[in-house]
Protein backbone atom coordinates (compact mmCIF):
# COMPACT_ATOMS: atom_id res chain seq x y z
CA UNK A 1 0.00 0.00 0.00
CA UNK A 2 2.84 2.38 0.83
CA UNK A 3 4.46 1.74 -2.57
CA UNK A 4 1.13 2.14 -4.37
CA UNK A 5 0.51 5.51 -2.73
CA UNK A 6 4.01 6.76 -3.41
CA UNK A 7 4.66 5.34 -6.87
CA UNK A 8 1.23 5.19 -8.51
CA UNK A 9 -1.05 7.68 -6.76
CA UNK A 10 1.80 10.15 -6.28
CA UNK A 11 2.76 9.98 -9.95
CA UNK A 12 -0.83 10.50 -11.08
CA UNK A 13 -1.18 13.59 -8.88
CA UNK A 14 2.13 14.94 -10.21
CA UNK A 15 0.93 14.39 -13.79
CA UNK A 16 -2.27 16.30 -13.02
CA UNK A 17 -0.18 19.17 -11.68
CA UNK A 18 1.85 19.30 -14.89
CA UNK A 19 -1.30 19.32 -17.00
CA UNK A 20 -2.60 22.27 -14.97
CA UNK A 21 0.64 24.13 -15.70
CA UNK A 22 0.09 23.56 -19.42
CA UNK A 23 -3.52 24.71 -19.08
CA UNK A 24 -2.39 28.00 -17.49
CA UNK A 25 0.04 28.67 -20.33
CA UNK A 26 -2.61 27.94 -22.96
CA UNK A 27 -5.25 30.27 -21.51
CA UNK A 28 -3.34 32.95 -19.59
CA UNK A 29 -3.94 35.52 -22.35
CA UNK A 30 -7.43 34.50 -23.47
CA UNK A 31 -8.99 33.69 -20.08
CA UNK A 32 -6.94 35.24 -17.26
CA UNK A 33 -9.66 34.38 -14.72
CA UNK A 34 -9.11 30.70 -15.52
CA UNK A 35 -5.47 31.06 -14.44
CA UNK A 36 -6.51 32.11 -10.93
CA UNK A 37 -8.89 29.17 -10.65
CA UNK A 38 -6.17 26.84 -11.88
CA UNK A 39 -3.75 28.12 -9.22
CA UNK A 40 -6.40 27.45 -6.58
CA UNK A 41 -6.79 23.89 -7.83
CA UNK A 42 -3.02 23.44 -7.78
CA UNK A 43 -2.85 24.57 -4.15
CA UNK A 44 -5.41 21.91 -3.24
CA UNK A 45 -3.49 19.38 -5.31
CA UNK A 46 -0.23 20.23 -3.52
CA UNK A 47 -1.97 19.65 -0.19
CA UNK A 48 -3.28 16.29 -1.39
CA UNK A 49 0.19 15.28 -2.57
CA UNK A 50 1.70 16.20 0.80
CA UNK A 51 -0.89 14.11 2.62
CA UNK A 52 -0.31 11.16 0.30
CA UNK A 53 3.46 11.35 0.88
CA UNK A 54 2.96 11.54 4.66
CA UNK A 55 0.55 8.61 4.62
CA UNK A 56 2.90 6.58 2.44
CA UNK A 57 5.71 7.31 4.89
CA UNK A 58 3.63 6.23 7.89
CA UNK A 59 2.38 3.05 6.21
CA UNK A 60 5.89 1.92 5.30
CA UNK A 61 6.61 -1.14 7.47
CA UNK A 62 10.12 0.18 8.18
CA UNK A 63 8.94 3.46 9.71
CA UNK A 64 9.76 2.33 13.27
CA UNK A 65 13.22 1.17 12.20
CA UNK A 66 13.92 4.47 10.43
CA UNK A 67 12.80 7.01 13.01
CA UNK A 68 12.19 5.04 16.20
CA UNK A 69 8.99 4.02 17.93
CA UNK A 70 8.46 7.29 19.77
CA UNK A 71 8.59 9.47 16.64
CA UNK A 72 6.63 6.91 14.62
CA UNK A 73 3.82 6.87 17.19
CA UNK A 74 3.90 10.66 17.41
CA UNK A 75 3.40 10.92 13.63
CA UNK A 76 0.67 8.28 13.78
CA UNK A 77 -1.21 10.09 16.55
CA UNK A 78 -0.88 13.35 14.63
CA UNK A 79 -2.43 11.77 11.55
CA UNK A 80 -5.43 10.53 13.51
CA UNK A 81 -5.87 13.87 15.28
CA UNK A 82 -6.63 15.51 11.93
CA UNK A 83 -9.90 13.57 11.58
CA UNK A 84 -10.97 13.37 15.22
CA UNK A 85 -13.12 15.96 16.96
CA UNK A 86 -12.03 14.81 20.42
CA UNK A 87 -8.61 14.88 22.06
CA UNK A 88 -5.79 12.35 21.78
CA UNK A 89 -3.14 12.40 24.50
CA UNK A 90 0.22 10.77 23.75
CA UNK A 91 2.72 9.96 26.51
CA UNK A 92 5.97 8.09 25.89
CA UNK A 93 8.39 7.57 28.77
CA UNK A 94 11.83 8.54 27.45
CA UNK A 95 13.51 5.87 29.57
CA UNK A 96 11.73 3.06 27.69
CA UNK A 97 13.94 0.95 25.43
CA UNK A 98 11.70 -1.01 23.10
CA UNK A 99 13.12 -3.83 20.92
CA UNK A 100 12.53 -3.34 17.20
CA UNK A 101 10.26 -6.37 16.76
CA UNK A 102 8.12 -5.24 19.69
CA UNK A 103 8.07 -1.68 18.36
CA UNK A 104 6.85 -2.82 14.95
CA UNK A 105 4.04 -4.85 16.53
CA UNK A 106 3.07 -2.05 18.90
CA UNK A 107 2.94 0.46 16.05
CA UNK A 108 0.48 -1.74 14.13
CA UNK A 109 -1.60 -2.47 17.25
CA UNK A 110 -1.77 1.25 18.07
CA UNK A 111 -2.86 2.08 14.53
CA UNK A 112 -5.71 -0.42 14.67
CA UNK A 113 -6.73 0.55 18.21
CA UNK A 114 -6.87 4.25 17.29
CA UNK A 115 -8.85 3.52 14.15
CA UNK A 116 -11.36 1.43 16.11
CA UNK A 117 -11.67 4.04 18.86
CA UNK A 118 -12.30 6.91 16.45
CA UNK A 119 -14.69 5.01 14.19
CA UNK A 120 -16.70 3.05 16.73
CA UNK A 121 -16.31 4.23 20.32
CA UNK A 122 -18.14 7.56 20.12
CA UNK A 123 -15.81 8.87 22.83
CA UNK A 124 -14.31 12.31 23.25
CA UNK A 125 -10.91 11.34 24.64
CA UNK A 126 -8.23 8.83 23.69
CA UNK A 127 -4.93 8.20 25.48
CA UNK A 128 -1.84 6.44 24.12
CA UNK A 129 0.52 5.69 27.00
CA UNK A 130 3.84 3.84 26.87
CA UNK A 131 5.48 3.30 30.24
CA UNK A 132 8.09 0.99 31.74
CA UNK A 133 7.59 -0.88 34.98
CA UNK A 134 10.16 -2.84 36.93
CA UNK A 135 9.45 -6.05 35.03
CA UNK A 136 7.82 -4.99 31.78
CA UNK A 137 7.19 -2.33 29.16
CA UNK A 138 3.52 -1.55 28.68
CA UNK A 139 1.60 0.21 25.96
CA UNK A 140 -2.03 1.17 26.52
CA UNK A 141 -4.57 2.77 24.18
CA UNK A 142 -7.79 3.67 25.96
CA UNK A 143 -10.90 5.73 25.26
CA UNK A 144 -13.94 6.96 27.14
CA UNK A 145 -16.44 5.70 24.58
CA UNK A 146 -19.46 3.44 24.66
CA UNK A 147 -17.53 0.20 25.06
CA UNK A 148 -18.46 -3.24 23.72
CA UNK A 149 -18.18 -6.97 24.41
CA UNK A 150 -14.67 -8.08 23.33
CA UNK A 151 -15.73 -11.73 23.11
CA UNK A 152 -18.68 -10.94 20.83
CA UNK A 153 -16.55 -8.67 18.66
CA UNK A 154 -13.79 -11.27 18.37
CA UNK A 155 -16.11 -13.83 16.80
CA UNK A 156 -18.12 -11.33 14.82
CA UNK A 157 -17.12 -10.52 11.23
CA UNK A 158 -16.56 -6.91 12.23
CA UNK A 159 -13.96 -7.97 14.81
CA UNK A 160 -11.11 -8.64 12.37
CA UNK A 161 -9.07 -5.81 13.90
CA UNK A 162 -9.03 -7.56 17.27
CA UNK A 163 -7.78 -10.78 15.70
CA UNK A 164 -5.06 -8.87 13.86
CA UNK A 165 -3.92 -7.25 17.10
CA UNK A 166 -3.50 -10.70 18.61
CA UNK A 167 -1.66 -11.86 15.49
CA UNK A 168 0.86 -9.00 15.60
CA UNK A 169 1.30 -9.48 19.34
CA UNK A 170 2.07 -13.19 18.90
CA UNK A 171 4.65 -12.41 16.20
CA UNK A 172 6.60 -10.24 18.64
CA UNK A 173 5.97 -12.48 21.66
CA UNK A 174 4.06 -9.83 23.59
CA UNK A 175 0.80 -10.06 25.48
CA UNK A 176 -2.27 -8.08 24.49
CA UNK A 177 -5.50 -7.74 26.45
CA UNK A 178 -8.65 -5.83 25.56
CA UNK A 179 -10.87 -4.62 28.37
CA UNK A 180 -14.16 -2.93 27.59
CA UNK A 181 -17.15 -2.03 29.73
CA UNK A 182 -20.36 -0.87 28.03
CA UNK A 183 -20.77 2.82 28.74
CA UNK A 184 -17.30 3.21 30.24
CA UNK A 185 -14.87 2.82 27.37
CA UNK A 186 -12.25 0.44 26.06
CA UNK A 187 -8.58 -0.21 26.87
CA UNK A 188 -6.11 -2.10 24.69
CA UNK A 189 -3.08 -3.03 26.76
CA UNK A 190 0.01 -4.85 25.56
CA UNK A 191 3.14 -5.68 27.52
CA UNK A 192 6.65 -6.98 26.94
CA UNK A 193 8.70 -8.54 29.74
CA UNK A 194 12.02 -6.76 30.12
CA UNK A 195 15.31 -8.62 30.17
CA UNK A 196 17.47 -8.62 33.29
CA UNK A 197 20.02 -6.40 31.51
CA UNK A 198 17.46 -3.72 30.63
CA UNK A 199 16.12 -3.79 34.18
CA UNK A 200 19.62 -3.22 35.52
CA UNK A 201 20.21 -0.31 33.13
CA UNK A 202 16.97 1.38 34.18
CA UNK A 203 18.04 1.30 37.85
CA UNK A 204 21.39 2.99 37.22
Amino acid sequence: MARTLHDEVGQVLSAVGLQLDVLKLDFQDKLPELVDRTREIQRLLDKAMSEVRALSYDLNPAVVERIGLRDALDRLVGRFRQNYSGSIRFLFDSSARVPLAVGNAWYKITEMALDNAIRHSGGTKIEVLLRPTVKALTLEIKDNGTGFSPMDAKWNSTGLGLLLMEHYASQANVDVTITSIPGKGTAVKTSHLRSKESRSESRR
